[in-house]
């Protein structure tokens, strides 16, 4: 029994090809619901369908994955499909009777995610409901979230420490006269954990403090970045907007309201680990029962935050196994053309952003082709994602936009 124990211990991270699969998994289904909500975002569509389609295609492609295996395995939406439009920071994930729909010229977030057997892969991506390039501020703040996600993705890497990644996106921010928002947390993922202890702290500043860590490797981060135009220092306006709920595991309270019995009940039915949308729960009975069970902590909320009217704010969220050869970010989708007012000229931003992200391996394994000397590499003038199997130098010089 013991040796099982140990086994199942051991490959529970990515020393276990199994894992590795299964992150990647999670991962191609979570970029192609991304897609598919992006395809979706059109002037006068509703924000809740768009949120529906997008969850719906994840249940479904997950539920296919792994049926005929003895052992049961969970599987699904790993963080409920958000669309917060223009100032609005993150998490709205509307109830099927909001009738809020998008505009043209609107700056777009999307955040989801999918986990395969607990093992989970989060994205979340900027779109601007336009045709042509995305020009002005709009596109100096999404520049400035990809540049930082691309910085980045280059620091989460073992050695590094959380603070070199705190300090760097902050740089990248200014570079475009632009804030990172605070409060935000890039935080370690493991087997059903979506908020892992480890954590990258957005923003240094006395009120918010979190412990110093340092990279390792196969460890899983889901790195989340968000500019804005404004403060970045985000308020609560309405808790009432409030969808998107996780079970406080480690909390429990003896439910006075009947409603609140039922409706927690059905969540440690439904959703005994990863956060959900109340949309999943019956509407009217819902909104009587949550209120109890937050009051008391058994639910920990995922509020619907904005910046002032007028600002823009922007979001890349991409998942990134620290593997032995390096780090493979999973999750990513293409940006639109950009053409942002600021360019990068900082020495420093520049040095970050040519650092690749594969390890070199002592001798074994395949070798590449040398490039010639002084020879680009091939995609290193795009600041868009990069492909998930591996990400070149980048050239700052593009600011964030995609050669079109």
């Amino acid at each position: 029994m013991s040796s099982d124990d140990e086994r199942e211990e051991r490959e529970l991270d990515l020393t276990s090809p199994e894992v590795v699969t299964k992150y990647k998994s999670a991962a191609e289904i979570v970029n192609k619901a991304l897609q598919l909500a992006i395809s979706e975002c059109k002037p006068k569509v509703k924000i809740v369908d768009i949120c529906e389609k997008a969850d719906s295609y994840i249940r479904e492609q997950s539920g296919n994955m792994y049926k005929n295996v003895k052992k049961k395995i969970e599987r699904g939406v790993a963080f409920p499909t958000c669309v917060s439009v223009n100032n609005t920071v993150c998490h709205f994930s509307p109830l099927a009777s909001d009738e809020s729909v998008l505009e043209e010229g609107d700056v777009v977030k999307i955040d989801m995610g999918c986990h395969i057997d607990g093992f989970i892969a989060v994205v979340g991506h900027t779109h601007v409901l336009q045709l042509g390039p995305v020009t002005g501020r709009a596109a100096d703040v999404i520049a400035a979230a990809n540049t930082a996600a691309e910085v980045a993705l280059r620091l989460v890497r073992p050695g590094k420490k959380n603070k070199d990644v705190t300090e760097a996106i902050q740089k990248v921010a200014a570079a475009y006269d632009c804030k990172i928002v605070e409060g935000v947390l890039s935080h370690q993922l493991k087997q059903f954990v979506i908020d892992g202890n480890k954590v990258i702290l957005s923003v240094s500043n006395p009120d918010t403090r979190v412990d110093d860590a340092e990279f390792e490797e196969n460890e899983v981060y889901a790195v989340d970045i968000f500019t804005s135009t404004g403060e970045g220092k985000p308020k609560l306006l309405d808790e009432k907007t409030t969808t998107i709920y996780k079970r406080a595991v480690d909390k429990n309270y003896h439910l006075k309201m009947k409603s609140s019995r039922f409706i927690f009940s059905e969540i440690n039915q439904k959703f005994p680990i990863m956060p959900f949308s109340a949309r999943a729960l019956e509407e009217k009975r819902a909104r009587l029962g949550l209120v109890e069970c937050v009051n008391h902590d058994l639910l920990q909320p995922y509020p619907v935050l904005h910046e002032k009217p007028g600002d823009c704010v922007a979001h890349i969220k991409f998942t990134v196994l620290l593997m032995p050869n390096g780090s493979d970010r999973i999750t990513s989708h293409a940006l639109q053309e950009l053409q942002p007012t600021k360019t990068i000229d900082d020495p420093e931003i520049k040095a970050w952003l040519a650092l690749g992200t594969k390890t070199k391996k002592k001798g074994g394994g395949k070798k590449k082709k040398a490039k010639k000397a002084g020879e680009k590499a091939e995609d290193a003038t795009e600041a868009e994602p990069m492909d998930a199997t591996e990400a070149e130098p980048m050239d700052a010089t593009t600011n964030g936009a995609t050669a079109v």
